[in-house]
């Protein structure tokens, strides 16, 4: 017996520290962070969380944002993108 649903979706994590890695960037996608190895795979999809602060604006593309991420992405002038996986 596992504790796991069948059908359960994998996201990669990042963090927005992580993501200053990339400050030269006007758009982060996934395939950027997988390129730039922040993450190791894509999953079903990549979600980014408020850990840290970030330092550049940008215009990112995830398939979550957690609500205080996304208050400290707009603060520092940048855009948050959701993707929906078809």
């Amino acid at each position: 017996q596992t504790n796991e649903r069948a059908n359960r979706l994998t996201f990669a994590i990042v963090n927005l520290k992580q993501l200053n890695k990339l400050s030269g960037e006007k758009e982060i996608t996934p395939e950027l962070l997988k390129e730039k190895g922040i993450i190791l795979s894509i999953k079903d999809g990549v979600r980014i969380l408020s850990k840290g602060e970030i330092k550049f604006a940008a215009t990112i593309k995830a398939s979550h944002f957690s609500e205080e991420a996304k208050k400290k992405i707009e603060a520092a002038g940048g855009k948050c993108e959701l993707l929906v996986k078809e």
